[in-house]
């Protein structure tokens, strides 16, 4: 489910060598395949609309969050992709990329009376409250606007899922979300209110998550809460189910596949006559990029451990430092030899900066470029410049053309962005 293949002795993504994109832009980089883009949305789109009867026109709305860059969301908008956003600022991008504000859903625990006031003016499709004090700023917010935007509760199922404790999100302990019996009586204060309209109801309950069962049982949550709700006279048509679906990372990995995901919704939601939303992120991107690298040097210690140093580093790929993330790794131009046992390790002066330990792989010398995959989610939009590295530019595919869709600065432009204080 991807369009990085090796050709003529050389990986390419789509129909461009790994090795020019190189040459021309540099390294380390973020290259993103185009077709994989399409391919994935279309597997979902076809997918939810073959359930039409118990999804209706369900939305896609991808997850800002897992991969901003203007020119991936540009390409899931003209296929028809909604936006979940998390913060104005995502808000923004997804507008400016051309995705209208009827597909863009405003979730997040955290969100300001300023971002509130943005998302009511420019008219996104849904706020989803996650809980009593923020349903209570909304409303105060929409009334000084003469506002009534539609809102979903955020529910809190206590089922967590997910490749990871700090990427679980459905967790009694968890900060998102209200438990159930809160979200009754939140959408009763709603409903009481002119300056909001319940619409529905959502939830989220992890990331990377390749088992369809909690998936299920948090989709049970909300079509017993629906019928419930609507028994005490409230309207409920939407849920939104939020995203969570793994990617296969590596190939001992095989999640649920899209097709198989969405028939397990429609299989709960049947006969509820509710509009679905997806927010899918991972699933969309995570194959569709990989982080293009250079080696440095090896580094062989005389107790036999081999350090592959890249030119790419945590800061350029947070994942692995953050979640002990699992990334394939791949030489562009493969050499022949018996595999080798490296650690692979990037630049910045801390011991969290290393990608994998222990990890078989084709010999590598200094200046051979490899590549990191499934690094179009949380990646790029995880970046920084620590230790003053520039930032990690990214490079888009389409075919045989290809482009930089955000440029490595310069150390000036660094420099230039740091004014010094008056008195220095």
């Amino acid at each position: 489910m991807h369009h990085f293949d090796l050709k003529d002795g050389a990986l390419h993504a789509e129909g461009v060598p790994l090795d020019t994109l190189a040459d021309e832009v540099g390294t380390p980089v973020y290259v993103y395949s185009t077709a994989t883009l399409k391919r994935h949305y279309s597997l979902l789109r076809t997918a939810a609309d073959a359930h039409t009867d118990a999804l209706g026109e369900a939305l896609i709305a991808f997850a800002v969050k897992a991969n901003s860059n203007l020119s991936v969301l540009a390409t899931l908008a003209k296929l028809g992709s909604g936006a979940d956003t998390v913060s104005e600022g995502e808000i923004r991008r997804a507008l400016a990329a051309g995705i209208p504000a009827e597909r863009i859903i405003f979730s997040g625990v955290g969100k300001t009376d300023p971002e509130l006031a943005f998302a009511i003016a420019v008219g996104v499709r849904q706020i989803n409250i996650e809980s009593g004090a923020e349903l209570d700023r909304l409303i105060q917010v929409a009334a000084m606007m003469n506002a009534s935007p539609a809102i979903a509760v955020r529910v809190n199922p206590n089922i967590g899922a997910g490749g990871h404790a700090k990427i679980t999100t459905g967790g009694k302990g968890d900060k998102f979300g209200v438990p159930v019996e809160e979200a009754y009586e939140l959408y009763a204060r709603a409903s009481a209110s002119p300056h909001v309209t319940p619409v529905g109801l959502a939830c989220h309950i992890g990331s990377q998550i390749t088992d369809l069962t909690p998936l299920e049982a948090a989709f049970r949550v909300l079509a017993q809460m629906t019928h419930k709700l609507r028994a005490d006279g409230h309207a409920v048509t939407r849920l939104d189910l939020g995203g969570g679906l793994g990617v296969p990372y590596s190939g001992g990995v095989n999640p649920p596949s899209p097709a198989e995901y969405v028939a397990m919704a429609a299989r709960v939601l049947e006969g509820l006559e509710v509009e679905a939303a997806f927010e899918p992120g991972r699933l969309l991107a995570a194959n569709a990029g990989i982080l293009l690298t250079e080696v440095v040097q090896v580094n062989e210690r005389s107790d036999g451990r081999r350090f592959l140093v890249l030119d790419a580093a945590m800061n350029d790929l947070m994942r692995p430092a953050l979640y002990d993330a699992f990334h394939d790794i791949a030489p562009v131009r493969p050499r022949e030899g018996a595999a080798m046992d490296y650690d692979v390790v990037g630049p910045v002066c801390e011991t969290g900066d290393t990608f994998a330990r222990d990890r078989s792989l084709p010999p590598l010398e200094a200046e051979d470029l490899v590549v990191m995959t499934g690094a179009g989610a949380y990646g790029a939009v995880m970046a920084s410049e620590y230790n003053s590295r520039p930032l990690v530019p990214e490079v888009l595919v389409d075919g045989d053309k290809w482009a930089i869709i955000r440029a490595r600065p310069t150390y000036e432009e660094m420099l230039d962005r740091e004014p010094f204080a008056d008195w220095l």
